[in-house]
């Protein structure tokens, strides 16, 4: 199906306003409203995280009268359960909206690990919160489509939600939105410099997408282990949390937290709740491309506010932003020789190599190593 021929017939039900959080299995959907709408408050606006989304759209129709359009993850119901239930359900406020889910590890399709169990209780949650659903696929008749968005018509008469759930493919593939970034390092350059300065005692933890990936590629072309790094797969926002609670139970460690611009904003309060933990050991790394870039590359608003400055009066004891080779080095080795907890932003582009890999061991073995070697030198 091509896109405008969805948002079409949604306009037809009064559908006229979209935010949400990228997904790349909505990649044409997202890059549309970036071409057809840019990023303009009145019309489109991506989202810190799926919660804000739906009470953007719940906003957008009380001033309005019309139902907004939130599109996500579905790894992002679980940011939408609070608002659901306790803003928009009919036992509240009454608030339609349409949601469009992009179905990661839809049953009887090969995905990644952290996307298994939630593909699997995909329509479960949203039957659970009672937001009446629908699968669209790239087999999906016109007439079934059709019944479908009359399905969702009744839905948003009776002040109600309705999901449509969408398969990989259902959306036809059109040219995707690109934007540059003018800073000389890649994120995996930058990551480079970073893991460089390393004495090999460190630990870190790395956010959700293909910073990981990258990090896991890195030590396997330096040929080191894996038992440093503990691999966020999944919990896009919450990895400053995992390397906090490392970080004070372990004082004698260095601990890294490897972030990226739209996972800190997703949950940006967890920054906040670091820096005033005030734990020494604590290095938080924001790797900047002011993009959703693992997801399609749509902006976030990094681009246009100071995280640094935010960081600063969170209350991180030190904070600087470095775009360089040597700045990114002189960085990390300022935070190495001194007290935390500090925050460096290092300023990168959007190029990722094509033939980007995957990590080789399972969640389940990296968690294992992790501890394993976290524990053994404690007992050093």
């Amino acid at each position: 199906m091509k896109v405008s021929e969805f948002i079409n017939a949604l306009a037809r039900l009064g559908v006229d306003y979209y935010t949400g959080v990228p997904d790349s299995q909505l990649a044409a959907l997202c890059s549309y409203l970036i071409r057809e709408h840019g990023l303009r408050a009145e019309k489109h606006i991506v989202a810190a995280n799926e919660g804000g989304a739906v009470a953007l759209a719940a906003g957008h129709y009380l001033a309005t009268g019309k139902p907004g359009m939130v599109y996500l993850q579905n790894s992002g119901i679980g940011n939408t359960i609070n608002p659901i239930c306790s803003l928009v359900h009919r036992d509240v406020y009454q608030i339609p909206m349409v949601l469009v889910v992009g179905w990661r590890g839809q049953p009887g399709t090969k995905d990644e690990p952290q996307h298994i169990f939630q593909g699997r209780v995909t329509r479960e949650l949203l039957d659970c919160v009672e937001v009446e659903n629908a699968v669209l696929t790239a087999g999906t008749t016109e007439k079934e489509f059709e019944e479908m968005v009359a399905r969702c018509a009744a839905c948003l008469k009776e002040d109600r939600q309705f999901a449509f759930v969408v398969s990989k493919g259902a959306f036809e593939e059109e040219v995707k939105y690109k934007e540059t970034r003018a800073y000389p390092l890649s994120r995996e350059q930058a990551l480079e410099c970073v893991v460089s300065m390393d004495n090999g005692h460190s630990f870190y933890v790395s956010t959700t997408g293909k910073l990981s990936r990258e990090l896991f590629e890195l030590r396997e072309a330096r040929k080191q282990g894996h038992d440093r790094d503990f691999l966020t797969v999944g919990s896009m926002g919450h990895s400053i949390m995992i390397a906090q609670g490392i970080a004070a139970a372990k004082r004698d460690k260095m601990v890294f937290c490897l972030d990226g611009d739209g996972a800190c904003l997703m949950h940006m309060g967890s920054a906040a709740v670091a820096a005033s933990c005030g734990s020494e050991n604590l290095i938080h790394i924001i790797f900047n491309n002011a993009a959703h870039e693992s997801v399609g590359g749509i902006p976030t608003v990094a681009g246009k506010i100071d995280l640094t400055g935010a960081a600063a009066a969170f209350g991180y004891k030190t904070t600087c932003r470095a775009v360089t080779r040597e700045e990114v080095k002189a960085a990390v080795q300022r935070a190495i020789d001194s007290t935390g907890p500090h925050f460096i932003e290092i300023m990168v582009n959007l190029d990722v190599r094509k033939d980007l890999g995957r990590p080789t061991t399972t969640p389940w073995q990296n968690k294992e190593a992790f501890m394993e070697r976290l524990g053994r030198e404690a007992e050093e």
